[in-house]
C-alpha cells in the first residue's frame, strides 16, 4: 500500500486539488481576479495551498462581525435617513460653496457608508512624525475623561514607551484609557508591553488575535485603522503608527513622510462611534453602557465639512473605494495622489485612465525605495499603463513615503489610513476622512507640490528602459495582486 501511495502520490494529490479547486471557484465566484490568484496558489502548491486558503481566504462579509443594541441601531438608522431626506429635498446649507458639487458623492457615502455628513469641525494636518506625536502627548496631558486609541502597529522602542508611560500617568489620575491594538500589525510586541498601564487601570484589547500560538486563521484580515480619541472633542486620523521609525530614526527609512489630521468638531463624534464597535468587538468588556459620557455635545471649532468613511472585509460595499472612484470621476481639472503602494482593481484603474484621456491632470507620488518588495514590484506593473496614457508620477527620495491622500480640484481630499490597494479595498479593516473644504483641500495640495520638489519623476520612456528580470518580476506579482 505504500509504494503504490509512493509511485502514485503526483497523481493523488492532483485528484485531491480537483475538488479542491472546485470549492474555492464558488467561494470566490463574485470575483474573478481573486478566484484565478487563489486557483494559481492551488495549481503551485497542490493540498498546501488549500491550507493556505484556509488561513488567508476566510470570506468574512456574510459574518455580521459588529452587533448593535436596539436602541443605538435605532438611533443611527433615523439619524442617517434624516439627512437623507435634507440632502433629497435640497436643504443643506454648505458652509462652502464648492463642496455643493459633491452633494452627490456626499449622499453616496451616506447611504452606503453611514457616513453622517458634519460642518463643524476644524482640521490640523501633520506631515511628520515629530510633530504630530508632540500634539498628541499635549492633548494627552490635558484629557481629563478618556483616551481612546487603536493603531495598527506599536513598537516596544522609545516613541511607544514614551506614549505608554503618558497614558500610565493618565490612568493614574482616574481617565479612563483603553488602547486598541491589532494582533497581526504588531505580533511582535509583547503583551508585557502594557503591564505598567494595566495595573494603573488601563484597558488593553487585541483586534483578532489568534486562539492557537503561532496560527492565526484570521491573519489576512487586519485592522489598519490608526484613531485616537480623547473626551470626545479631539480626534486623530491618519497614517502615522507608533514606532521610533515613524519619528525618522530608522536608518532603512530615513524621513518618514506621511499624513495625518488632528481633528475638534462633530466629526469626533463619528470616529468615536467607529472605535466603540471594534472595541466592543475586540474586548470582553463592552463601551455600550457609557454612551452617554462617550458623546458629549460637540463644540462649533470650525466649518469644515467632513464624513468619516470606513470599509473592511465584513461589508459587500467598498465605501472607501466607491468613494475614491467617485472623487475621480467628479475631477475637472486636477487629481493628486499619495500611497506607498498602488495596486488598483479594474474599476479603479479604469476611472483614473479616463480620467487621464479626459486631459484631467493626473498625478501620483509613490515612494522611491520599497519596505514590501512584492507589493512594490506588483506597483510598478500597473504604472505602465497610466504613464502611457499621460499620467505623472513622483518617486519621493528624501525618505519614505506613507502618506494616503488624494485631492481632486484643491476642492475636495481624503486622508486616512487606506492605501491605493486591494488589500485595503478589501481585505483590511479602514478609516478615511473625506474633507469638503476648499482651504483645506489647497493646503494639501500645496503640500503634494511641495513634496515634488524632493522626487524624481518616472516617465514612461524610462519606465520602459526596465531590465527583462524586472518586467518578469512584476508580471508574476501582478498575478496574485489580488490577495497581495
Amino acid at each position: 500500500m505504500k509504494d503504490f501511495i509512493f509511485s502514485n502520490f503526483v497523481t493523488i494529490i492532483t485528484i485531491i486539488n480537483i475538488p479542491l479547486a472546485i470549492a474555492v471557484m464558488f467561494l470566490e465566484r463574485r470575483n474573478v481576479g481573486v478566484t484565478w490568484a487563489w486557483l494559481m496558489v492551488l495549481l503551485f502548491l497542490p493540498a498546501v495551498g488549500f491550507v493556505v486558503y484556509l488561513v488567508f481566504g476566510q470570506n468574512l462579509s456574510k459574518k455580521k462581525l459588529y452587533k448593535l443594541n436596539k436602541r443605538t441601531k435605532e438611533t443611527m438608522t433615523a439619524l442617517i435617513e434624516q439627512q437623507r431626506r435634507e440632502f433629497r429635498d435640497h436643504r443643506i446649507v454648505f458652509h462652502d460653496d464648492s463642496a455643493a458639487q459633491y452633494a452627490d458623492l456626499i449622499y453616496m457615502n451616506l447611504t452606503s457608508g453611514f457616513a453622517l455628513y458634519t460642518q463643524n469641525n476644524k482640521v490640523d494636518i501633520y506631515t511628520n512624525g515629530p510633530d504630530k506625536f508632540e500634539a498628541l502627548f499635549a492633548d494627552i496631558e490635558r484629557a481629563s475623561h478618556h483616551i481612546h486609541l487603536m493603531y495598527y502597529i506599536v513598537h516596544n522602542d522609545e516613541i511607544g514607551n514614551r506614549l505608554v508611560d503618558a497614558l500610565t500617568e493618565k490612568a493614574k489620575q482616574g481617565v479612563k484609557v483603553r488602547f486598541l491594538v491589532d494582533d497581526i500589525g504588531s505580533s511582535l510586541l509583547k503583551r508585557e508591553f502594557f503591564s505598567r498601564l494595566v495595573q494603573a487601570g488601563g484597558e488593553i484589547a487585541y483586534f483578532f488575535p489568534s486562539k492557537i500560538p503561532y496560527l492565526n486563521f484570521r491573519v489576512n484580515y487586519r485592522n489598519h485603522r490608526k484613531l485616537v480619541i480623547i473626551d470626545g472633542q479631539i480626534g486623530y486620523i491618519g497614517g502615522f503608527n507608533v514606532g521610533d521609525e515613524y519619528m525618522g530614526r530608522n536608518k532603512r527609512f530615513g524621513y518618514w513622510r506621511d499624513t495625518h489630521l488632528r481633528i475638534t468638531g462633530y466629526a469626533v463624534l463619528q470616529m468615536q462611534a467607529h472605535y466603540m464597535m471594534d472595541w466592543n468587538l475586540a474586548s470582553h468588556t463592552s463601551m455600550s453602557r457609557e454612551v452617554l459620557d462617550l458623546f458629549p455635545p460637540a463644540a462649533n471649532t470650525g466649518t469644515t465639512g467632513i464624513q468619516i468613511v470606513s470599509s473592511g472585509p465584513d461589508q459587500t460595499l467598498e465605501q472607501i473605494k466607491n468613494a475614491y472612484i467617485k472623487m475621480i470621476h467628479s475631477a475637472k481639472k486636477t487629481i493628486y495622489m499619495q500611497t506607498p503602494y498602488f495596486i488598483p482593481d479594474e474599476s479603479l484603474l479604469n476611472a483614473l485612465k479616463l480620467a487621464v484621456l479626459s486631459g484631467i491632470d493626473v498625478r501620483i507620488m509613490l515612494p522611491s525605495k520599497p519596505d514590501h518588495k512584492m507589493v512594490y514590484w506588483a506597483t510598478f506593473s500597473y504604472l505602465g499603463e497610466l504613464l502611457e496614457e499621460g499620467m505623472k508620477c513622483y518617486l519621493y527620495e528624501k525618505g519614505f513615503l506613507h502618506a494616503k491622500t488624494i485631492v481632486v480640484d484643491g476642492c475636495v481630499a481624503s486622508v486616512g489610513t487606506a492605501n491605493v490597494d486591494i488589500r485595503s479595498f478589501k481585505l483590511n479593516f479602514e478609516v478615511n476622512a473625506i474633507l469638503y473644504d476648499t482651504e483645506t483641500a489647497l493646503r494639501l495640495k500645496r503640500i503634494f507640490e511641495e513634496d515634488m520638489q524632493e522626487c524624481t519623476e518616472l516617465t514612461y520612456d524610462e519606465y520602459q528602459r526596465r531590465s527583462r528580470l524586472q518586467r518578469f518580476r512584476e508580471s508574476c506579482v501582478r498575478l496574485l495582486s489580488p490577495i497581495l
